[in-house]
Protein backbone atom coordinates (compact mmCIF):
# COMPACT_ATOMS: atom_id res chain seq x y z
CA UNK A 1 0.00 0.00 0.00
CA UNK A 2 1.18 3.27 -1.16
CA UNK A 3 1.16 6.50 0.97
CA UNK A 4 1.27 10.17 0.34
CA UNK A 5 1.24 12.71 3.65
CA UNK A 6 0.71 15.98 2.92
CA UNK A 7 2.63 17.66 5.71
CA UNK A 8 4.26 21.28 6.71
CA UNK A 9 7.10 20.10 8.28
CA UNK A 10 7.39 22.50 11.61
CA UNK A 11 3.84 20.71 12.40
CA UNK A 12 3.88 19.41 15.59
CA UNK A 13 0.37 17.44 14.41
CA UNK A 14 2.49 16.37 10.99
CA UNK A 15 5.24 15.11 12.76
CA UNK A 16 3.31 12.94 14.92
CA UNK A 17 2.28 11.31 11.70
CA UNK A 18 5.91 11.12 10.55
CA UNK A 19 7.26 9.95 13.83
CA UNK A 20 4.81 7.49 13.76
CA UNK A 21 5.49 6.12 10.09
CA UNK A 22 9.37 6.39 11.14
CA UNK A 23 9.02 4.20 14.06
CA UNK A 24 7.33 1.75 12.33
CA UNK A 25 9.24 1.84 9.60
CA UNK A 26 6.33 2.58 6.87
CA UNK A 27 7.50 4.19 3.86
CA UNK A 28 6.02 7.73 2.63
CA UNK A 29 6.01 10.29 -0.33
CA UNK A 30 6.06 13.52 1.24
CA UNK A 31 4.46 16.24 -0.14
CA UNK A 32 5.29 20.20 1.69
CA UNK A 33 2.61 21.63 1.60
CA UNK A 34 2.95 25.99 2.70
CA UNK A 35 0.38 26.80 5.14
CA UNK A 36 1.76 30.49 5.47
CA UNK A 37 0.98 31.28 2.38
CA UNK A 38 -2.61 29.28 2.83
CA UNK A 39 -1.86 26.18 0.50
CA UNK A 40 -4.24 24.43 2.29
CA UNK A 41 -6.97 26.92 1.15
CA UNK A 42 -7.06 26.39 -2.32
CA UNK A 43 -9.76 24.69 -4.20
CA UNK A 44 -7.33 21.56 -5.08
CA UNK A 45 -6.23 21.07 -1.61
CA UNK A 46 -9.61 21.68 -0.83
CA UNK A 47 -10.61 18.53 -2.70
CA UNK A 48 -8.83 16.26 -0.64
CA UNK A 49 -9.76 17.23 2.61
CA UNK A 50 -12.48 20.14 3.21
CA UNK A 51 -11.38 20.69 6.39
CA UNK A 52 -8.05 22.72 5.04
CA UNK A 53 -5.18 21.43 7.08
CA UNK A 54 -2.05 19.50 7.50
CA UNK A 55 -1.86 16.40 8.22
CA UNK A 56 -3.57 14.36 5.21
CA UNK A 57 -2.44 11.17 4.29
CA UNK A 58 -3.50 9.92 0.52
CA UNK A 59 -3.72 6.16 0.94
CA UNK A 60 -3.62 4.22 -2.55
CA UNK A 61 -6.63 2.75 -3.48
CA UNK A 62 -8.79 3.97 -0.92
CA UNK A 63 -8.47 7.53 -0.54
CA UNK A 64 -7.95 10.39 2.25
CA UNK A 65 -7.23 10.42 5.94
CA UNK A 66 -7.18 13.83 7.88
CA UNK A 67 -6.62 14.42 11.27
CA UNK A 68 -3.72 13.79 12.92
CA UNK A 69 -5.06 11.01 15.44
CA UNK A 70 -6.88 9.91 13.41
CA UNK A 71 -3.90 8.87 10.78
CA UNK A 72 -1.56 7.61 13.59
CA UNK A 73 -3.85 5.24 14.83
CA UNK A 74 -4.43 3.72 11.28
CA UNK A 75 -1.14 3.20 11.04
CA UNK A 76 -0.28 1.93 13.91
CA UNK A 77 -3.14 -0.54 13.69
CA UNK A 78 -1.78 -3.97 15.15
CA UNK A 79 1.49 -2.54 16.48
CA UNK A 80 3.10 -1.84 19.81
CA UNK A 81 2.35 1.00 19.45
CA UNK A 82 -1.42 0.78 19.97
CA UNK A 83 -2.15 -1.38 22.80
CA UNK A 84 -4.42 -4.22 22.03
CA UNK A 85 -5.58 -4.56 25.85
CA UNK A 86 -9.17 -2.56 25.88
CA UNK A 87 -8.32 -0.33 29.34
CA UNK A 88 -4.73 -0.12 27.66
CA UNK A 89 -5.89 1.19 24.76
CA UNK A 90 -8.11 3.61 25.97
CA UNK A 91 -5.74 5.04 28.41
CA UNK A 92 -3.76 6.04 25.18
CA UNK A 93 -6.92 7.50 23.69
CA UNK A 94 -7.14 9.27 27.07
CA UNK A 95 -3.93 10.85 26.43
CA UNK A 96 -4.38 11.68 23.03
CA UNK A 97 -7.37 13.73 23.40
CA UNK A 98 -5.99 15.53 26.61
CA UNK A 99 -3.27 16.34 24.00
CA UNK A 100 -6.25 18.13 21.54
CA UNK A 101 -7.90 19.60 23.88
CA UNK A 102 -5.82 20.76 26.50
CA UNK A 103 -2.24 20.44 25.39
CA UNK A 104 -2.38 21.30 21.49
CA UNK A 105 -4.39 24.35 21.82
CA UNK A 106 -1.90 26.51 24.00
CA UNK A 107 1.19 25.28 24.03
CA UNK A 108 1.15 24.59 20.09
CA UNK A 109 -0.80 28.30 19.48
CA UNK A 110 1.91 30.00 21.61
CA UNK A 111 5.04 27.99 19.26
CA UNK A 112 3.12 29.37 16.29
CA UNK A 113 2.54 33.15 17.34
CA UNK A 114 5.94 33.31 18.59
CA UNK A 115 8.19 30.96 17.17
CA UNK A 116 6.67 30.78 13.23
CA UNK A 117 4.71 34.15 12.93
CA UNK A 118 7.20 35.75 14.87
CA UNK A 119 4.48 37.81 16.56
CA UNK A 120 5.42 39.70 19.80
CA UNK A 121 3.68 39.68 23.11
CA UNK A 122 2.59 43.21 22.79
CA UNK A 123 1.06 42.68 19.15
CA UNK A 124 -0.90 39.23 21.06
CA UNK A 125 -1.61 41.09 24.88
CA UNK A 126 -3.83 39.10 26.89
CA UNK A 127 -4.58 36.54 24.20
CA UNK A 128 -0.91 35.30 24.87
CA UNK A 129 -1.05 35.41 28.72
CA UNK A 130 -3.93 33.28 28.90
CA UNK A 131 -2.79 30.83 26.47
CA UNK A 132 0.47 30.81 28.31
CA UNK A 133 -1.22 29.99 31.33
CA UNK A 134 -2.86 27.12 30.08
CA UNK A 135 -0.58 25.71 28.73
CA UNK A 136 1.58 25.65 31.54
CA UNK A 137 -1.66 24.20 33.65
CA UNK A 138 -1.35 21.22 30.81
CA UNK A 139 2.59 20.87 31.29
CA UNK A 140 1.38 20.26 34.97
CA UNK A 141 -1.13 17.41 34.07
CA UNK A 142 2.05 16.14 31.86
CA UNK A 143 4.28 15.90 34.66
CA UNK A 144 1.76 14.50 36.74
CA UNK A 145 0.97 11.84 34.27
CA UNK A 146 4.48 10.44 34.24
CA UNK A 147 4.87 9.94 38.10
CA UNK A 148 6.98 6.88 38.30
CA UNK A 149 6.79 6.19 34.58
CA UNK A 150 9.15 6.01 32.09
CA UNK A 151 6.05 6.49 29.46
CA UNK A 152 2.60 7.42 29.74
CA UNK A 153 0.99 4.23 28.91
CA UNK A 154 1.89 0.49 29.10
CA UNK A 155 5.61 0.80 30.46
CA UNK A 156 6.07 1.23 27.13
CA UNK A 157 6.66 3.54 24.75
CA UNK A 158 2.93 4.09 22.75
CA UNK A 159 1.16 6.73 20.59
CA UNK A 160 0.14 8.90 23.89
CA UNK A 161 3.89 9.39 23.65
CA UNK A 162 4.32 10.16 19.95
CA UNK A 163 0.94 12.85 20.80
CA UNK A 164 2.06 14.79 23.53
CA UNK A 165 6.01 14.66 22.50
CA UNK A 166 5.33 16.50 19.42
CA UNK A 167 4.63 20.04 20.95
CA UNK A 168 6.11 19.40 24.48
CA UNK A 169 9.62 19.04 22.70
CA UNK A 170 9.46 22.33 21.08
CA UNK A 171 7.88 24.24 23.58
CA UNK A 172 10.40 26.73 24.29
CA UNK A 173 10.23 27.75 20.81
CA UNK A 174 7.40 29.59 22.27
CA UNK A 175 9.05 30.89 24.78
CA UNK A 176 7.14 28.50 27.52
CA UNK A 177 9.99 26.91 29.42
CA UNK A 178 10.63 23.56 30.96
CA UNK A 179 12.56 24.22 33.48
CA UNK A 180 9.99 23.17 36.48
CA UNK A 181 9.32 20.01 34.76
CA UNK A 182 12.14 17.28 35.32
CA UNK A 183 9.65 14.29 34.55
CA UNK A 184 9.08 15.53 31.23
CA UNK A 185 12.71 16.86 30.36
CA UNK A 186 13.84 12.84 31.47
CA UNK A 187 10.73 11.64 29.05
CA UNK A 188 11.62 13.75 26.35
CA UNK A 189 15.18 12.18 26.57
CA UNK A 190 13.49 8.53 26.25
CA UNK A 191 11.15 9.28 23.60
CA UNK A 192 14.42 10.99 20.57
CA UNK A 193 16.41 7.33 22.08
CA UNK A 194 13.71 5.63 20.53
CA UNK A 195 13.99 3.78 17.09
CA UNK A 196 14.47 5.79 13.48
CA UNK A 197 13.54 9.12 15.76
CA UNK A 198 13.98 12.27 13.64
CA UNK A 199 14.02 15.78 14.28
CA UNK A 200 10.86 17.71 13.97
CA UNK A 201 11.72 19.41 10.67
CA UNK A 202 12.73 16.12 9.30
CA UNK A 203 10.64 14.63 6.42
Amino acid sequence: MQYTLYDYLPSGNGYKVRLTAKYLNIPYRLVEVDILKRATRTPEFLEKNPNGRIPLLEIEGRGFLWESHAIISFLAEGSELMPADPWQRARVWQWLSFEQYNLEPNVATVRFWVGIQRKTAAELGDRLTEKVARGYEALAVLETGLQGKEFLVADRFTLADISLYAYTHVAAEGGMSLDDYPRIRAWITRVAAQPRHAPITAG
